[in-house]
């Protein structure tokens, strides 16, 4: 039998549709006219007439990124920073959510520690403490100032122990009168049960850590020594570019000017991400709504 839908609910789809397109395309519009400005030519981009499509199309915006080695330097560290971050970020909330996830009965203190980890999200200590610790523990100008400060991740931490909750006891019950421990629970039934979760929080942690430019400019000494995010905000601050380009590169700038040639760092410093981002995102919503609520 054919189901058949009213006006109304079929009014309602259609205005959904609408307004959801409408915010797509909000999203999508910028980094849109971000690609046709680092594809026109500097007269185009200068006259204002470049919209969401190239003007005089020209690669000298990509040929004058190509050439600066800061550039793939801050790249490189911002791909080691994510690459160290996530893993560490995941062992930790795996090995939080793990215990935290647990009944009363079988951990007692449970609802201590998960107010203890809470209380970090309502307080903070506050930047001077934060970046004064840091120094303390020799960690500035290095790779591990920018990965260990955040290494536990408290959001990260409460999703994934309520997904965790979710999953059926019988499992855990059955698995113990098989003579498997903590970790062969945790490794053989939580973790593969978990791809949902897992890939959510994946993809928050690798975000954060790919767009996060504010720690990067405190605790780098070096602009050798800068995340690609943190690169790219002295970049679009600097208040002329081919000021401080060398020779070679600095007859690019007759064919490009400072909006296309910043435009061009911005997109392909996005595109990673933009790249990873459609593997993750049919567990996102499932990853989200089973672990924000417990039943």
């Amino acid at each position: 039998m054919v189901k058949t839908t009213s006006w109304s609910e079929r009014s309602f789809r259609l205005a959904n549709y609408a307004v959801l397109s409408m915010l797509a395309a909000l999203c999508f519009l910028p980094i849109l006219h971000v690609l046709a400005l680092s594809l026109s030519s500097k007269v185009q981009v200068a006259a204002g007439s470049v919209l969401f499509w190239p003007r005089d199309f020209t690669w000298a915006s990509y040929e004058y990124v190509a050439s600066q080695g800061q550039f793939f330097r801050s790249m490189g560290i911002t791909l080691q920073r994510v690459a160290l971050g996530t893993a560490i970020n995941l062992a930790l909330t795996l090995l939080c959510a793990y215990p935290l996830s647990k009944e009363r009965r079988d951990f007692r203190l449970r609802s201590v520690y998960v107010w203890y980890f809470v209380v970090t999200i309502l307080f903070g200590g506050g930047l001077i403490p934060w970046y004064l610790t840091i120094k303390n523990l020799d960690l500035l100008n290095s790779i591990w100032a920018l990965v260990l400060p955040g290494a536990v991740p408290v959001f990260n931490i409460i999703l994934l122990l309520n997904f965790f909750r979710r999953l059926p006891r019988e499992m855990n019950e059955s698995a113990r009168m098989d003579g498997a421990g903590d970790w062969r629970i945790l490794l053989s039934i939580y973790i593969p049960l978990s791809t949902p979760a897992l890939a959510t929080i994946t993809l928050f942690t690798v975000v954060g850590h790919w767009n996060s430019w504010f720690d990067g400019l405190l605790l780098m000494n070096s602009p050798d020594k800068y995340p690609l995010s943190s690169y790219l905000q002295t970049v679009i601050t600097m208040p002329d570019l081919s000021k401080f380009t060398d020779p070679e590169t600095a007859r690019l700038f007759n064919r490009i000017s400072d909006r296309t040639a910043r435009a061009a760092q911005v997109f392909v410093g996005m595109l990673p991400i933009l790249l990873v981002y459609p593997f993750l995102q049919r567990y996102f919503i499932h990853g989200i709504v089973l672990g924000s609520v417990k039943e």
